[in-house]
């Protein structure tokens, strides 16, 4: 079984994790194609630095010649901003605001503070949907941002709806937990564990207000993990960071039994004298047996019968209930009483969706019912390789089983941007990917 174990022995941050793929051997140009389908306004800027005599890939999310900023350094400067051109934001403007816990942080805040554009969580679903990326990546990214903003929700008492981020802030998290799950699944393991967690210590200076460390949003993701505070008296584990762990770590533990084959680290932005500053992902086979495969998680399964809508109106619901967040929808045709022809729709989410997406079928479809249901689901690990044909690089969808590769396949959407862009047949394009993948494989 292929295992990824996460040491956050400092901690964990967006920037933290994705620096520990790129040292792992997740290559920077898959983080650099993920930024570009997201069509935000930010580049990427990777580096090899030192923290304490430890070699590390640190990852800074550019937004015009600026970088992320520590928390504090980033409410100073925005505060500094605000008082040199005169403006005034009220409390209670930054009740509503989502810049200082969602994630701005140790590693991860912007100078840009002083946008005033928001992005809500409906925005945000959108701009992920229409990336093109996995849509097992795809649902993982936006499972992380609403893990974020219902810590939110429940810390101001706010409906998850109502949670929003900041304009510049907004897009530093998006290009962190998109690439996060992108990185994750090319990493191609069966399972993420996560050691306990130090979370720093001291307090953090929020625009609600001075807090002790670890901030309400991320002691709410870090439900149920263990955690501890260590030497280091600064915020250690981000609201982003948790949010990762939070959805993509099955367990925590010590270091398991396993058979290392890849050791990365990722920096933080800090360097801290005598404590590297570092988070440590290793990658290799567990030497336990599991001889059966455990069902990887609960989804919701929601139907409905329809004989009385458009056939245009359908269409329009399926992408809309996947924009919204579902993890696959379909139609299939059935017979229905009075012998009258119709669909069924069928939709599959996370539970936390279910109620959200129930309503929207109702909203947007003429049925009066929707059974639901839990079922167990198991996934094989996926990740992804480039292949370079002879018209570009198109990405192979592996998927794996105990860590050897039971299905592979070009990604559609590659081969039919080449296939347009060459004016070459698309069935082509897939067997020439094919092809160089077995010969890489079987060379």
């Amino acid at each position: 079984m292929r295992i990824a174990y996460l040491e956050c022995f400092s901690g964990i941050s967006g920037d933290m994790f994705l620096g520990a793929l790129l040292d792992c051997g997740i290559p920077a140009e898959l983080f650099t194609r993920t930024v570009e389908a997201l069509g935000v306004e930010a580049r990427l800027e990777v580096s090899r630095v030192q923290r304490s005599g430890i070699s590390a890939v640190k990852l800074d999310v550019m937004i015009g010649d600026e970088k992320e900023l520590p928390r504090e350094e980033f409410l100073e400067k925005y505060e500094q901003h605000h008082h040199e051109h005169g403006h005034s934001h009220d409390r209670e403007h930054h009740e509503h605001s989502h810049h200082d816990h969602a994630h701005h942080d140790d590693h991860e805040h912007s100078a840009h503070g002083h946008s005033h554009a928001h992005r809500g969580l409906k925005e945000i679903r959108q701009i992920i949907h229409k990336a093109s990326i996995s849509e097992s990546a795809k649902a993982r990214a936006t499972q992380i941002f609403e893990a974020l903003g219902a810590a939110e929700a429940k810390i101001h008492n706010a409906d998850i709806e109502t949670i929003h981020f900041h304009e510049v802030g907004a897009i530093d998290a998006i290009v962190d937990i998109t690439c996060a799950a992108v990185g994750a699944e090319a990493l191609g393991v069966d399972e993420i564990i996560c050691s306990p967690l130090n979370v720093g210590g001291g307090v953090v200076k929020c625009a609600h207000g001075t807090f002790p460390i670890p901030a309400p949003a991320t002691l709410e993701l870090l439900k149920n993990a263990p955690v501890y505070s260590g030497e280091i008296q600064k915020e250690l584990v981000t609201p982003t960071g948790a949010a990762i762990i939070n959805v993509l770590a099955r367990r925590f533990t010590s270091f398991p039994k396993m058979k290392t084959e890849k050791i990365g680290y990722g920096a933080g932005t800090r360097d801290f004298q005598d404590f590297p500053n570092v988070l440590r992902l290793t990658i290799g086979e567990s030497s336990e047996e599991h001889k059966v495969l455990a069902p990887e998680e609960t989804i919701t399964l929601m139907e409905a019968n329809i004989d009385d809508m458009t056939p245009q109106v359908f269409g329009y619901v399926m992408e809309r209930v996947l924009q919204e967040g579902a993890l696959d929808v379909f139609a299939t045709a059935v017979q229905m009483k009075k012998n009258r022809p119709g669909m069924m729709l069928t939709v599959l989410c996370y539970p936390e969706d279910a109620q959200r997406l129930t309503q929207l079928i109702f909203a947007e479809t003429t049925t009066i019912g929707v059974r639901t249901r839990q079922e167990q689901r198991t996934r094989l690990a996926r990740r992804h390789l480039s292949v370079r044909t002879k018209w570009g690089e198109v990405r192979m969808k592996l998927a794996n089983l105990n860590g050897s590769i039971s299905n592979y396949a070009p990604e559609y959407e590659d081969c039919r941007r080449i296939a347009e862009e060459q004016h070459v047949p698309l069935k082509t394009v897939i067997q020439e990917a094919v092809k160089v993948y077995l010969e890489i494989n079987n060379g």
